[in-house]
């Protein structure tokens, strides 16, 4: 089959187009997808330049993720902080149909349509030490076919392309996550960062679906894409502390952290929720903990999915409640310059690859 493999830590010539790549074979309890579409996310080229590494201190700058972080980030690069394997096939997000299925799964799910959950939890486990990345601890989408288990790959019926369905799991299920674990409810005060990208413009809508006004943070150049999107003001970043004032939201979704954080926790009310997924702009961060316990704040990383969540999301999509925002499709081939496109942050949204048609 044709995929894009990545050999190794470093730049863009780490990825490799190759059509050779035997095709997987699902085990019991797995199935196979042709995958019909796949998303672009900064976890793909955070993992390929190494930036989960504790030895990187920066934000994801566009020339660090282009060429990579060096050799002296190459030890514990992974999600989980162990060491990355090459070969692997990235790709978080997946539409696709299923072709085949392994031992105990029915042969009544083949060619249905599905979207892949990205994290995979073993049956009744609720430990997130034993979760595995989709993509990452495992081969993904960034390829002709991709094998799951059959528990993560959710049949979903509606109308709209693979490419916009492709859009939804890896951003928004974060999204979805981060707003469930902060307990965003009708009527609440939220500020979202980065507003613009995939994750922050699926927190828009979805804290709106929940009946909060939303306060987004992005570049005023994308003020009218995100009102369309539900939110009731649009903010720069550098003007949040004075725009903002103190104790003004009940919770903060964050995906950017850096030197704004001391300002996120004071916007917070006494007893407010700061809920982060992400640290584009430095994962290293300026904490008061007078702010923290004098506030009784609660501050809650975000990364394996509650069990809810991404069933949750399936039923929004299918009843029209959130809909996809394409910012650009391109051939999977070329990864490459969907990825530097991606670094430019001018988009607003999504930017999904679709591999060649089948022959």
């Amino acid at each position: 089959m044709f995929a894009v493999l990545l050999t190794g830590h470093g730049g863009f010539e780490r990825l490799e187009w190759r059509e050779d790549v035997p095709v997987p074979s699902p085990a019991a309890g797995e199935v196979l997808i042709r995958v019909g579409a796949a998303g672009v996310n900064n976890t793909d080229i955070n993992t390929r330049a190494a930036w989960y590494s504790r030895a990187v201190t920066e934000g994801t700058t566009p020339s660090a993720a282009a060429e990579g972080f060096g050799a002296d980030a190459a030890a514990d690069t992974g999600w989980t902080g162990t060491a990355f394997t090459f070969p692997r096939i990235q790709g978080a997000d997946a539409c696709g149909r299923i072709v085949a299925v392994g031992a105990g799964v029915e042969t009544s799910r083949l060619g249905e349509r599905v979207l892949v959950e990205p994290v995979f939890r073993p049956p009744g486990s609720e430990d997130p030490g034993e979760a595995t990345y989709f993509g990452s601890e495992c081969d993904g989408a960034f390829a002709e076919f991709a094998r799951v288990p059959a528990r993560h790959a959710h049949r979903i019926h509606c109308d709209l392309t693979d490419a916009e369905l492709a859009s939804f799991p890896c951003a928004y299920s974060a999204a979805e996550n981060m707003l469930t674990r902060a307990a965003v409810r009708a009527g609440e005060r939220v500020l979202i960062t980065g507003a613009s990208g995939g994750v922050g413009s699926a927190a828009v809508q979805l804290a709106r679906r929940r009946g909060a006004t939303v306060t987004a943070i992005a570049d005023p150049a994308k003020k009218g894409a995100l009102e369309a999107l539900g939110a009731a003001r649009v903010l720069a970043r550098d003007a949040l502390a004075a725009a903002i004032g103190p104790e003004s939201v009940d919770a903060v979704i964050d995906v950017v952290g850096g030197h704004a954080f001391p300002s996120l926790l004071e916007a917070l009310v006494r007893g407010g929720r700061y809920a982060v997924a992400g640290a584009i702009a430095g994962p290293i961060v300026d904490l008061d903990l007078r702010t923290l316990y004098l506030k009784d704040l609660r501050l809650l990383g975000c990364t394996v999915l509650d069990r809810p969540v991404f069933g949750n999301l399936v039923g929004y999509i299918e009843r029209g409640e959130i809909r996809p925002l394409i910012a650009a499709i391109h051939p999977l081939r070329d990864i490459v310059a969907a990825q530097r496109e991606f670094l430019e942050k001018r988009h607003v949204g999504k930017i999904v690859l679709v591999p060649p048609a089948p022959t």
